[in-house]
């Protein structure tokens, strides 16, 4: 199951899991779980369990068909660092992108404990970023788990940006992307807190990506800061 994708920071999405459960309050209107249920509904085979974690052990391999370099986005209707995937196959997740070089592989957590207390068995290769979702300050631990980890690439999800983030540890991370949350019931995302991390961004020498102001329209509000859009993607670097 891989479909080229709309999110603007990547080229295309690889789901080897399906499903997954709320832990904090960037999770209250997940687009996921929306997205889930409208597949159900349609009869898709692989979302016969809803949104319920699901494993696709079919499709661990899939990446390795694909001859022409893609950036890819990995689970992005779930989390691989939930309590409910084995570390075996997470390994085999792994085994895939070390196995395909010509790929970029982005991968997004929020179990950035689990993620760290299992990264000294997995690889790192260049071609594998790993990131933290932080929402506001609540869980901005994650971004210090996550600065612990040997990806060669750390980058952070700002998304739904839904309070304030003033004090980012930003000391090996490479890349921060911010967005407003969108769709139904979406939070308001106030600017203050975009220019925010704009600021701490450019003071570390951090790539920014703006990826939406969001909101229940988010084709209305579009994604220009500063008159401009933030596009800019991380450099293969070693911290």
């Amino acid at each position: 199951m891989a479909t080229t994708s709309e999110i603007e920071w990547t080229e295309m999405t690889w789901n080897p899991v399906t499903g997954c459960r709320k832990i904090s309050q960037g999770c209250k209107h997940c687009y996921a779980e929306r997205m889930a249920k409208r597949l159900l509904a349609m009869g898709s085979d692989r979302y016969e369990n809803g949104f319920e974690p699901t494993l696709h052990h079919d499709l661990i391999d899939l990446p390795r068909r694909w001859k022409k370099p893609r950036v890819i986005f990995v689970n992005s209707m779930s989390d691989l660092f939930q309590e409910e995937v084995p570390e075996e196959f997470i390994s085999g997740v792994f085994d895939t992108m070390v196995a395909c070089p010509q790929h970029t592989f982005q991968i997004l957590t929020k179990r950035s404990e689990r993620l760290l207390e299992l990264s000294a068995a997995l690889p790192w290769p260049t071609n594998v970023w790993m990131g933290v979702s932080v929402e506001d300050n609540r869980v901005v631990e994650r971004v210090r788990d996550l600065a612990r980890v040997p990806a060669k690439v750390r980058f952070l999800s700002c998304e739904p940006l839904i309070g304030p983030l003033d004090q980012l540890p930003l000391r090996g991370i490479h890349w921060v992307i911010v967005g407003g949350e969108s769709g139904p019931g979406a939070r308001p995302m106030n600017p203050e807190w975009v220019e925010s991390i704009y600021g701490q961004c450019q003071r570390h020498g951090t790539a920014f990506f703006f990826k939406q102001w969001g909101g229940v329209r988010k084709d209305k509000t579009g994604r220009e800061l500063h008159g401009r859009t933030y596009d800019e993607m991380p450099l293969i670097a070693v911290a």
